[in-house]
């Protein structure tokens, strides 16, 4: 088998569009600042959730003029800046000219709801009035569509939904595509967006959870020259093991971390103690990366940035290896192994 490499990241959060925002974020360890969805209920109260927004994109460069992209919600734009940043300029390229095949997996939990809440209120309200130019967007796969469109590709695109540890299933995908030849490289890319139902849904885990949103993408390919993803176990479900501590444990003993101080830790950890019992479990002393911490719980995108920020890490030549992990929310334990590229 060939090793598998990760040849770009990109990621666009609450820290802002890019890697860069993303990297300068981190170095300052502060939380980010909330800002607040509102919504009228039927009788006439106000409802606030705090929500850590992506902020407003100041530089058009960063999307392409494509007419998708024009009717697109914020979903379908977080994904294609990501993927653009991941892929690079010479890489789309050469998929435009079609020298490389890309494939294309989008990993999602919530996925397209603010204009499926638009469309399917329209249709509430009056159906006569309801747009059917907003109904594709309304679909799990328009993201993924969007990106396959946006750089001609030809090879697989598919969308896999579940939950918070849902990518590093994704990433079992993209290996797979990989060994059999069905692509010469695979974009793994995790988008969502900010929404009131899916933010006060949270609320009832607990309080304490701070809403986000934003994406991130990896580009997998054979031999590359990046970081070596060196261990994707199966996940670990809870049909098998409900208990999420044993069930983190028995991943982590397939994951083969070492807590050496040359190991950097991305874990999902996000601020609950009863959510977080699970990696707080693990006797662990040397660096670790908390992203959700810091820019709230974006549900299947969380998990993906924090695969970015360890992948930058190793990048920054800091650390030989990092290990990767999301205890999900209702259907299991996820996580990866990288090490450092030589």
């Amino acid at each position: 088998m060939k090793a598998l490499t990760i040849g770009g990241v990109g990621v666009v959060s609450p820290a802002g569009w890019g890697l860069a925002a993303l990297r300068e974020f981190l170095a300052r360890d502060e939380a980010v600042v909330p800002e607040f969805l509102e919504r009228t209920t039927s009788a006439g109260d106000v409802i606030r959730t705090p929500m850590a927004r992506v902020p407003a994109l100041a530089d058009r460069a960063l999307l392409p003029k494509l007419a998708r992209l024009r009717r697109a919600s914020s979903v379908g734009k977080f994904a294609a800046a990501a993927a653009l940043e991941a892929l690079g300029p010479e890489r789309k390229a050469e998929i435009e000219a079609g020298q490389l095949r890309l494939g294309v997996i989008c990993s999602m939990m919530n996925g397209c709801v603010n204009y499926s809440n638009r469309f399917y209120g329209e249709v509430l309200a009056d159906p006569a009035v309801a747009s059917p130019i907003l109904f594709p967007e309304t679909v799990y796969n328009a993201p993924a569509s969007h990106l396959s469109a946006m750089v001609q590709c030809t090879a697989p695109n598919d969308t896999i939904i579940g939950d918070g540890a849902e990518v590093f299933l994704a990433l079992d995908l993209a290996a797979e595509w990989l060994e059999r030849g069905d692509a010469d490289a695979v974009l793994v890319v995790a988008p969502e967006e900010a929404d009131w139902l899916s933010a006060e849904a949270l609320g009832y885990y607990d309080r304490r959870i701070l809403p986000g949103e934003g994406a991130a993408a990896v580009l997998l390919e054979k031999d590359g020259a990046g970081p070596r993803l060196a261990a994707v176990p199966d996940g670990v479900s809870y049909a098998l093991e409900p208990d999420r501590t044993r069930a983190l444990k028995r991943l982590w003993s397939q994951l083969s971390a070492v807590d050496d101080g040359f190991t950097v830790w991305a874990d999902g950890r996000v601020g609950v103690p009863r959510l977080d019992a699970a990696e707080d479990s693990v006797p662990w002393c040397g660096p670790r990366i908390s992203t959700r911490l810091m820019l709230g719980e974006a549900m299947g995108a969380s998990a993906a940035i924090q695969l970015v920020a360890a992948v930058d890490a190793l990048q920054q030549g800091v650390y030989r290896q990092a290990v990767v992990t999301s205890v999900g929310g209702n259907q299991g334990v996820g996580g990866c192994r990288l090490v450092a590229a030589e």
